[in-house]
């Protein structure tokens, strides 16, 4: 074994960038909640941006490393340590036999990523290795992973020869990070809100309650209504289709969403803004602001741009 996991913890499963070219079966993506951490750690580490990670909420567990590795961690902050000495996101960090990676405290946000280079042994289920909870498929054994569990990794390393220490800058990693305001587009329903209930979703804010997950984010605040009531026909929804239900009430639907869904979708969030969304949690309050199609490629291109200039620093620094 690899890393043999001491403590249980709220939530920890496998998680990659999702389970693509399914829907159409019924299938849902599942994949991490903040990719954009998923892809910044595994490029760190000269993974593949798709490697398999943990996704880790608090409490998190503390996790004995049985093999040497090479790690990096991104999105919330848990205060994590090896030993007892202190380590930071966003850089790659050797870790020896032996040691224990433990998380303490929260600082901030809600999902933390936790990459090894080289990725975990893990099987994959119609070309992912993400967990499916709903149908306790996929990931390690279709369920969280709990005390006395263990991963291998695909490789092991016997000494620490990564070519050099490399360290994203957090600016870039944690852009806008304390804005709650969420960018959305409009979508095919968006023209059924009344002239009223359209101000009242961009003037206001709006509470993620407790009754939200990695399927969606149930929000309360002003209630929002339909220039009439219309029956519609179930279509297909994505992660951050926000939908407004019966009670007046909306809910953003993330990583585990449905394929399909019959509530009208009044917008949906842009690519960039998700991963901000993913890191908030229950009491959390959040603002929308509608921009363009355009504009929301535009900001995609321009991350995808930076991305690239990333990897080949990367490339170049580490493997010179």
């Amino acid at each position: 074994m690899s890393i043999f996991f001491l403590t249980n913890s709220l939530l920890t499963t496998v998680q990659d960038l999702g389970r693509d070219k399914f829907r159409a079966f019924g299938i849902n993506q599942n994949g991490a909640m903040d990719k954009k951490s998923v892809r910044l750690i595994n490029i760190l580490l000269g993974n593949d941006e798709n490697e398999a990670v943990l996704e880790i909420h608090f409490p998190a567990p503390k996790i004995l490393f049985e093999q040497n590795a090479l790690i990096a961690l991104g999105g919330a902050d848990f205060s994590a340590q090896i030993d007892d000495k202190k380590i930071e996101n966003w850089q790659t960090v050797a870790v020896e036999k032996g040691q224990t990676l433990s998380f303490p405290k929260k600082i901030h946000g809600n999902r933390l990523y936790l990459s090894v280079k080289g990725g975990f042994e893990i099987e994959n289920w119609l070309n992912s290795q993400s967990t499916n909870l709903k149908a306790k498929i996929g990931g390690f054994e279709g369920r969280s992973l709990q005390k006395s569990d263990w991963i291998n990794f695909k490789f092991q390393i016997s000494n620490f020869q990564f070519p050099k220490p490399l360290k994203i800058s957090p600016r870039f990693a944690m852009n806008d990070l304390e804005s709650h305001k969420i960018r959305i587009v409009e979508t095919a329903e968006s023209n059924l809100l009344t002239g009223f209930s359209l101000e009242t979703l961009l003037k206001n804010e709006f509470t993620i309650t407790p009754k939200s997950d990695r399927m969606g984010f149930r929000l309360q605040g002003a209630p929002l209504y339909l220039l009439h009531e219309k029956e519609l026909i179930s279509s297909a929804v994505a992660f951050g289709t926000i939908q407004l239900l019966p009670d007046n009430q909306m809910i953003v639907l993330m990583a585990d969403h449905q394929t399909t869904g019959g509530y009208p979708r009044i917008g949906n969030v842009i690519r960039e803004d998700l991963p901000r969304l993913a890191q908030l949690g229950a009491t959390d309050k959040i603002s929308f602001e509608i921009i363009s199609l355009e504009e929301a490629e535009n900001l995609a291109l321009e991350f995808e741009n930076r991305l690239n200039f990333l990897k080949t620093g990367v490339n170049l620094y580490a493997f010179d």
